[in-house]
């Protein structure tokens, strides 16, 4: 159960190699959090990861996880919630693709769209049903501000990640006074080592500011968090914008 605080004892990764997703982790187990799941692909990098935050003291565990793989999601859940009340599931899985590689092959473009949002739907609804049945608990979705609006440059990515805002959204809708709970957190450009070799923004951030961002929202109970905050302002009027000047920014 969460703490008087708000914030969680337990917590599940879904993308559990993650930046944004371990410096979140860390940054709870810091508080108060002592059991974390890890779930994605096996590999030294997963296992890696849970070594580094057992060192911090906590429960860390893996799980076999494969967002591509929407049949095996009900029963990989399964198992971590049989173990136990989850008071937080953060959804950190997911791929940037390559904008000019995926518009030449279709079948690269939909692997960024099965991965980003199929795959999340499927685990979102199990997710959900679990934290609903339970009572209690946040489903937290790292959305993206690329999704607001799509940007010539990366239209296969943000429309992936607008698919998945919107099914989040509605989702926190449909658990509304069930005691659970989703919080869609829209970052701007992170600074990881996905983003290796693109150009920096004004407005981009880092996977250290995004979990401090996730933890006042875990506090607040909030339903969308903006990351840096100046986004909110900035995307609500690039929303706007008509689409002859939109076309000629250099976004």
């Amino acid at each position: 159960m969460k703490d008087a605080f708000g914030l969680p004892q337990s917590l599940l990764v879904l993308g559990g190699t993650s930046e944004i997703a371990l410096a979140t982790a860390r940054r709870l187990i810091a508080r108060r959090t002592r059991t974390v799941w890890l779930a994605g692909r096996p590999s030294p990098a997963l296992e890696q990861a849970a070594g580094s935050l057992r060192a911090l003291g906590a429960d860390a565990r893996t799980v076999a996880f494969d967002a591509l793989d929407p049949g095996s999601h009900e029963t990989v859940l399964g198992k971590v919630f049989a173990e136990g009340d989850v008071d937080v599931v953060l959804f950190a899985f997911g791929v940037c693709g390559d904008q000019a590689e995926d518009e030449r092959d279709p079948l690269r473009a939909v692997r960024v769209a099965q991965t980003n949002y199929t795959g999340a739907v499927s685990a979102g609804l199990v997710a959900a049903r679990a934290l609903q049945a339970q009572g209690h608990g946040s489903l937290v979705v790292l959305s993206s501000v690329a999704g607001e609006r799509a940007r010539r440059a990366d239209f296969i990515y943000g429309s992936s990640k607008a698919g998945l805002d919107a099914f989040a959204q509605g989702l926190g809708d449909a658990l509304h006074g069930t005691g659970a709970h989703v919080m869609v957190v829209r970052p701007g450009e992170v600074r990881t080592g996905a983003a290796a070799g693109r150009s920096g923004s004004p407005l981009s951030t880092t996977p250290e500011a995004v979990a401090t961002a996730i933890e006042l929202g875990l506090r607040r109970r909030s339903e969308t968090v903006w990351v840096p905050g100046v986004l909110r302002p900035v995307m609500s009027a690039l929303r706007h914008a008509p689409r002859s000047l939109f076309r000629r920014l250099p976004l």
